[in-house]
């Protein structure tokens, strides 16, 4: 396993997959998976609808911001790059 993936797993829920970590949130009546992607060191969002089992790709833009700064603060407290979670794919 990655070290950087390692990392995550200590911070709450996070999960470790192979070369990527991913943890799941829920904001009001929105679901989000997310995955960082140790390889390519990048973040994605994806919002999973209300099965379960269906996920899409989301752009950070239509994450909600106060998602996106405890994804950061997970991310620098891995001692990973916090400015990697703005990174385009």
């Amino acid at each position: 396993m990655d070290e950087r993936v390692e990392a995550l797993t200590e911070q709450e829920g996070w999960q470790a997959e192979g070369f990527a970590a991913r943890v799941h949130y829920q904001g009001g009546a929105d679901y989000y998976s997310i995955e960082y992607y140790a390889p390519s060191e990048c973040v994605v969002y994806w919002k999973v609808k209300g099965d379960g089992e269906t996920a899409v790709p989301v752009g950070r833009d239509t994450v909600p911001d106060p998602l996106r700064k405890r994804i950061r603060q997970d991310l620098a407290e891995a001692s990973i790059d916090p400015e990697v979670e703005s990174r385009s794919l």
